[in-house]
Order: structure tokens, then sequence, then C-alpha cells
């Protein structure tokens, strides 16, 4: 589970930021939305984020797509890029480094990472590990005259031939964990925070996400999604009874082909089986729809292009939630409210909520009628204080990141909703009416 993330430099974040998931001390809803991952770290299981247009909502969640690309991707040189983006609206940022730190659980272990990376290369990358109150070092790599130089702390053993071949792989522009797992190596405590952070977070879901192809897929082969996923929404109140897929194998055109290898949704084995034969597995997907004519049930199949936009969306986000719950992973949603119901996202996050894990999920989005749930006189509330977070772009042009459980007062208040559109906590547009 992630505790907290810091972001220094990077898109909009010019100064350093902080964002956590550590619960306050209110109780409310602490059997689900809480978990403790040690004696004492009480962790929230939700997040979400408001703030006006291009305040900085999606590049907080585009700090984990970068993390998780830089994780895993082999460059093909060594002069090629690290696709890191300093904050522009300066004139020094641009030429300094971007900062990242996360610290995090893997079961009830503590670790903490540190990156320091630029438009070229890694400057700094650390990994420690909390065996007692104090870190410590599981790795220290740094760059020096063009070489990553890794050191490893006194818990990893390794032998000198091993260490010279991690090195040898880790150029200056990749991940450590990327160079790791060009070497067969058996590195225990490392490894276990590796699984974490490139198993358990999950690729961030945007608008354009390609959501229903990704549950086609899913639900050819996984019968328990699908009872799942039929289940779901009948509760929701779609009368959709069935659904029935068959998978047609077309050719892929070469110009194509790199754009079907570069979807962070589609799995390793279906990427290298379209790497050997050149063909895309295309989903036939038919909706049974029950209805009720003159007293008698009757069945029809309606195909997916006739089914509605938020139909299709909410099958691809209960996936990936699903997917979030089965693996206690990490999930980020941006713009969630687009195309559902707001009784429908009320219903999605509330159904997400009450089934206890030690999955995440944060989501950013305008719908401020989610804060009605906070309101102390609202005997249905349903979110914490302090799983609501802000983004506002101060007039240098960066983002500043900020916690609703930072300001007083809050049980005096009849509605957070109306406050927030009051311009209450900032994080709302200025606009002259």
């Amino acid at each position: 589970m992630i505790q907290e993330l810091k972001i220094k430099n990077f898109l909009s974040f010019k100064d350093e930021v902080t964002f956590s998931f550590e619960a306050t001390k209110d109780t409310f809803a602490d059997e689900y939305q809480v978990f403790e991952v040690a004696p004492g770290v009480r962790l929230l299981r939700f997040a979400m984020v408001y703030g006006a247009n291009a305040s900085g909502k999606s590049n907080l969640l585009s700090v984990f797509r970068f993390l998780g690309s830089f994780w895993r991707e082999l460059p093909q040189s060594v002069d090629m890029g690290t696709e890191t983006v300093p904050f522009l609206l300066d004139h020094e940022t641009p030429n300094k480094p971007s900062e990242f730190g996360l610290v995090f659980y893997v079961g009830n272990t503590k670790y903490w990472y540190q990156l320091v990376i630029d438009k070229h290369a890694v400057l700094l990358e650390k990994l420690f590990i909390y065996n007692s109150v104090q870190p410590t070092m599981l790795f220290d790599r740094v760059l020096e005259n063009g070489q990553s130089i890794i050191h490893f702390g006194a818990p990893v053993k390794i032998s000198a031939i091993e260490k010279e071949k991690i090195s040898v792989e880790c150029l200056k522009n990749m991940s450590f964990f990327a160079a790791r797992n060009k070497v067969n190596v058996s590195l225990p405590e490392i490894d276990a925070a590796k699984q974490c952070l490139l198993g358990q977070i999950m690729p961030v879901i945007v608008p354009e996400t390609a959501l229903f192809e990704y549950a086609e897929r899913q639900m050819t082969n996984d019968a328990r999604l699908k009872a799942h996923l039929l289940g779901f929404l009948k509760q929701a109140d779609f009368n959709i009874t069935d659904v029935k897929t068959d998978i047609v194998t077309e050719a892929i055109p070469e110009q194509y082909l790199n754009s079907f290898l570069n979807d962070e949704t589609l799995p390793a084995s279906e990427k290298d089986r379209m790497r050997k034969e050149k063909t895309l597995a295309r989903y036939d997907t038919l909706f049974e729809h029950t209805v009720t004519i003159q007293n008698k049930m009757s069945k029809f199949y309606l195909p997916k292009d006739l089914e509605s936009l938020g139909t299709r969306r909410t099958f691809g986000i209960e996936t990936a939630i699903y997917y979030a719950q089965q693996n206690n992973a990490f999930l980020a949603i941006d713009e969630v409210e687009n195309s559902l119901h707001p009784q429908l996202l009320r219903f999605i996050l509330l159904d997400f909520l009450r089934k206890k894990s030690r999955s995440q999920l944060i989501i950013t989005t305008h719908y401020d009628p989610l804060l009605n749930d906070i309101s102390k006189q609202n005997d249905q509330r349903i979110f914490r204080k302090d799983s609501v977070w802000f983004t506002e772009k101060l007039d240098s042009g960066h983002t500043d990141v900020y916690s609703l459980a930072e300001f007083r007062g809050l049980n005096r208040l009849s509605s957070i909703q109306k406050a927030y559109n009051q311009g209450n906590f900032g994080a709302v547009p200025q606009i002259d009416l």
C-alpha cells in the first residue's frame, strides 16, 4: 500500500508537494476505508482530488504513469531521453532534475524509494527498508562520469560478479529495477519491493483509455470476473442478463503494430503473440437484455456498438476495480465521472469502499456533489474528510496540493460542497461573471 508520494519539478509541480494516504485520527468508516498496515500506521483506501481545469489533477496521476513506465522500460540506446518533463514556466527549473519520493508497504514492511532524474539520465536512485525505526539502505545508485555506480546495503547478499552484471546492464537512462530484471540473481528484499511497484500499481485510467476492450479481453478468460460484472450490473439497475463474446483474429497492418504494442492495458503475453503472429484478436460482444413484453420475459441481443458509452465505461471501470481488489493493488482513475450517471458513480465508489481489502483507489473529479457525502449533518455520509484533496494553480503557474483535513471548523459547515463552491478551500476557477 502507498503511504506517501513526494514530487518536485515535474510537469506543473515546481516546489516539492506531498500527497499522503495516511489517515487522521477520525474513526469514521475505519473498518472498510482504513487499513492498519503496521502498528499505529493507518492508511486510507480511497482518495478523491478536486481542482479547477489545468490545476494539476491529471498531472498528479501522471506521476504514477511516468514511474510505472520508467521502472519497466528498457531503452534501446544510452542516448535516448528519460521522458521526464520538468516545470517549464520558469527560468531555472527546466534545467534542473525532477525528484520523486515514494513510501509504501509490502505486507507490514515499510520501504522508501527515491529518484532524482533529468531529461538525459538518472542522477540518483535509492531504496530503503525499515527493519527498525531507522531506514536501512538496500541499494544506492548514482551517476559518476556518465556511468551508473551501484552500491548495495548490508541486508543484500550479492557476489561481486552479480553486482558487476547489474551495473553493466544499468544504463544511465533506465531504472535499477529494469536492469535487475536482466540478471538472474536472488535479491529477496529488493524483489519484494520491485514486485509491489511493478505488479501492484495498475496503469492509470484516463478518459481515452480503451476500457471496454480491456474488459472484453479479461472476461473471455475469467469466468469469476464475468459473474461479478453481471451481478454488479444487476445491482446497478441495468437490464443486462448475460454477455457473450466471440474472438475473431485479424492481421495487423505493419504501420499499426507499434501502437498496439505500446498499449498499457495489453498483457505481456498478448504483446508477445502479436509480435510473432502479427495478428489482432478482435472481440465481438453481444449483450443479452431481458425485458418484459405483455407480462412475459423476453431476451434480445444487442452488439456492443449499440450499448451506451456509460454502459461500456461501467464495464471497464468495474473490471479494473475488481482486479485492484483481487490483487490488493493501487488504481488511479482520471475524470472518473465521464459518461456516468451521478448515482451510478456513487454506487461504484460505495461498492469499492464496502469490500475489505488492501486495495487503494484515487480518482480525480469535477463532480462536487460527492462532497455532500462528507457533511456532518448528512447521516448517510460516505467519505472521510481526509480522503479529499485539492490541487490549486498558483499565480506563478505551478501546482499546490493539500488536503481538506488541513482546514479547521469543518464540523460547523452545513455543506462542504457549498463551502467549496464559495471558494473556502481554493481549488476553483477564478472567473469574472
